[in-house]
């Protein structure tokens, strides 16, 4: 089930924001794909990210795959729960996010609704 609370990324990310602050994760697609996920590299807290920017790396046994931002601001917070134990984000990639952003452009037009991303991974298969 996809959750219907936040907005999606064609690169099968997620982005929930509330009252100025994204947190960013990736999805089950994304951690489905990745197989099993052996470290997360968490950004820098009070770094500047602007929309695109590579904010964070998620390695697994079968890659390491970079993961752009689709909102821009300053790093406030990062879970640090990933540094130890990484495969958290296997288990729940929706309930664990990487980092929060506080926002200051956010790329609405690159983002999805659930519904659109799951027609998007229908498309995909």
């Amino acid at each position: 089930m996809i959750p219907t609370d936040r907005k999606y990324t064609r690169e099968h990310d997620w982005v929930k924001i509330e009252d100025g602050v994204a947190t960013l994760g990736i999805t089950d697609h994304a951690q489905e794909a990745l197989g099993d996920i052996v470290y997360v590299e968490l950004p820098e807290i009070d770094a500047e990210i602007a929309i695109g920017d590579d904010y964070t790396t998620v390695e697994s046994v079968k890659a390491a795959s970079p993961v752009a931002s689709p909102v821009a601001g300053k790093v406030i917070e990062v879970n640090e729960a990933l540094d130890e134990t990484p495969e958290l984000l296997n288990e729940d990639a929706y309930g664990q996010f990487i980092a929060k952003i506080e926002v200051s452009e956010v790329d609405e037009a690159n983002l999805l609704t659930a519904e659109e991303y799951e027609a998007l991974l229908a498309e995909e298969e």
